[in-house]
């Protein structure tokens, strides 16, 4: 018993001399779980966020799917299976994970893959968790190597090998862990390597919402906002926002603006329309970027093909910016085609831009 004793004294010691073992105000484990987001955003994003599934519009499929697992879990008592949620980013992945935290019960505790640099300060989060509690893990894929593979036991038998003292003297202690749910969301599930992507017991890809679901958004937000919303305008904002919910309440936040200042407050299909010309957000949702992309394709390169990284450096953009956030609604509303020998432009994008396909030439 006093070898037991005295092996747990140091485990305690070890988690406490990292800096990750207790949760309070001004250490290491808070900054690990806070967010960098400026504290006016954090505000709005948390006040238009539901926190009941009844309340998530969208995404019909996995509702369904999760509230038969959620009452399940229920049900049994026990820990809901791991998620990961997957798809192009503004489509409710962290709101998804929360809900999942309100409906069981429990509390969520989230951070994010760049943010565990090292298995230290994986473990100093895991052993804070409590009996279900949820681990959100945004943009999982970017988790360093190390840091997965310490999961891997975390997650099959809810139990750390912790190493202590280096050298001749090491030894290695299991701690047993609280049973959780890891929640992890990701707009690359193909960079996660195969043993990594098995341990989720549940796996969701979430969609671009169609336009009907996107105005349901607008006027809850709007709702909730104490903004005055006719339906033009809201079908109006709802068909400039790429099937995101995220761009749509930015829209909406930004025509709110603009119907205060240069109009009574209401936003009407008229006000909507001035603001979102003056934002420069076109019909289909393009922005300047957009546009550029495109533009660059057709005039530069004779509307391709063309490689990803040429792209980047023509419109002075990162190359992974560019495939992860502008492509794939420029492949969804069918302006751009992914060909073997890189992006082409299609005639959709030479109507759309008012170009012919014969008046271009390389370099012009």
């Amino acid at each position: 018993m006093m070898i037991v004793a005295k092996v747990m004294r140091e485990c305690k010691e070890f988690l406490q001399n990292t800096a990750y073992f207790f949760a309070g105000e001004g250490n290491i484990l808070s900054e690990l779980l806070s967010s960098e987001r400026e504290p006016e955003e954090i505000q709005f994003e948390e006040q238009l966020r539901p926190s009941r599934l009844s309340d998530f519009v969208g995404q019909s499929r996995v509702k369904e799917k999760l509230s038969i697992f959620i009452e399940a879990a229920r049900v049994r008592d026990e820990a809901l299976d791991h998620c990961l949620f997957y798809g192009p980013s503004g489509l409710g992945k962290t709101t998804l994970a929360h809900i999942i935290a309100n409906e069981l019960g429990v509390s969520c505790c989230s951070t994010s893959g760049p943010a565990l640099e090292k298995p230290g300060d994986l473990a100093g989060i895991l052993t804070s968790l409590s009996d279900g509690d949820v681990l959100f893990i945004d943009e999982v894929h970017r988790l360093p190597r190390a840091v997965e593979e310490y999961l891997y036991s975390a997650m099959e038998d809810f139990s750390l090998d912790i190493v202590l003292e280096r050298g001749p003297g090491a030894r290695s202690v299991r701690l047993s862990l609280p049973h959780f749910t890891l929640a992890a969301a990701t707009t690359r599930a193909g960079l996660l390597t195969p043993p990594f992507r098995s341990r989720f017991g549940i796996a969701e890809r979430l969609d671009y919402y169609p336009p009907e679901d996107i105005h349901r958004i607008l006027v809850r937000s709007a709702r909730i906002l104490s903004v005055g919303l006719t339906e033009a305008a809201g079908a109006e904002i709802a068909g400039r926002s790429r099937g995101t919910p995220r761009i749509a309440n930015r829209l909406l936040r930004r025509v709110r603006d603009f119907a205060l200042v240069r109009s009574d407050g209401r936003i009407t299909k008229t006000v909507a329309k001035d603001a979102l010309s003056l934002f420069e957000i076109d019909e289909f949702g393009l922005d300047e970027m957009d546009k550029r992309i495109l533009t660059t394709i057709i005039e530069k390169f004779s509307g391709g093909p063309v490689g990803l990284s040429t792209i980047a450096v023509s419109v002075g953009e990162d190359a992974g910016t560019i495939e992860e956030v502008y492509e794939p609604y420029l492949i969804l509303v069918g302006f751009i085609a992914r060909t073997p020998r890189g992006r082409v432009a299609t005639p959709l994008a030479y109507k759309h831009l008012g170009k012919s396909p014969g008046s271009t030439m390389l370099f012009k």
